[in-house]
């Protein structure tokens, strides 16, 4: 299956897969806020180990504050493009969580389950018309000083949200960069039975 991204899909999958991917070019362009909280409604139904949702999102819409101090967070390679996103968010994990016997224990499935957040998110922005681009280049001890994260939650990554814009509206090493990147083969990261490497 060949999509109109240049992607193809070996297997039967949704277009949406392929639909969704990292974009830098963004527009400026303003993003509603009832659409914003869509995406995170999406995010709300991840699945997670006993329920836990030990997820958290920090937000703010361009021209506000709240963005700022979340783009002062990230590392100068974001910077040079995710001004012109709608909105920036900070996603963070709960590493711990209390047991039956209300004492706090280790959520060892925190940041695999915050990714499933993340994943219904991403697809959601894209189903709405939105492009959402994870970022792990963040500054984590100073995103966790000025959003307030206290002890017990992890920065995982920053997150843009936008409606796509030319390539050619970034920087000349950016715009070459800027295409839906392939993925391994399945057979590459799936095996039966035994773990290969």
């Amino acid at each position: 299956m060949t999509h109109p991204t240049g992607r193809t899909a070996d297997h039967a999958i949704d277009p949406i897969y392929l639909d969704r991917w990292s974009p830098r070019a963004f527009t400026g362009e303003a993003m509603p806020h009832e659409t914003l909280l869509s995406l995170f409604e999406a995010a709300r139904w991840a699945p997670s180990a006993a329920n836990g949702q030990p997820w958290r999102f920090v937000y703010g819409h361009r021209g506000t504050e709240a963005f700022e101090r979340i783009y002062n967070t990230l590392d100068e390679g974001n910077r040079r493009w995710a001004d012109k996103a709608a909105v920036l968010a900070v996603i963070i994990s709960q590493t711990h969580r209390a047991n039956a016997a209300g004492e706090m224990r280790p959520a060892y499935t925190h940041a695999f389950d915050t990714g499933a957040a993340w994943a219904h998110l991403a697809l959601e922005a894209t189903r709405a018309g939105y492009h959402a681009h994870g970022m792990g280049g963040i500054d984590r001890e100073k995103a966790r000083e000025v959003l307030g994260i206290p002890d017990g939650f992890r920065v995982e990554a920053a997150l843009a949200i936008g409606k796509i814009a030319p390539k050619e509206t970034l920087p000349e090493d950016l715009m070459k960069r800027e295409v839906p990147s392939g993925r391994k083969k399945v057979e590459e990261f799936v095996s039966e039975g035994r773990f290969v490497p």
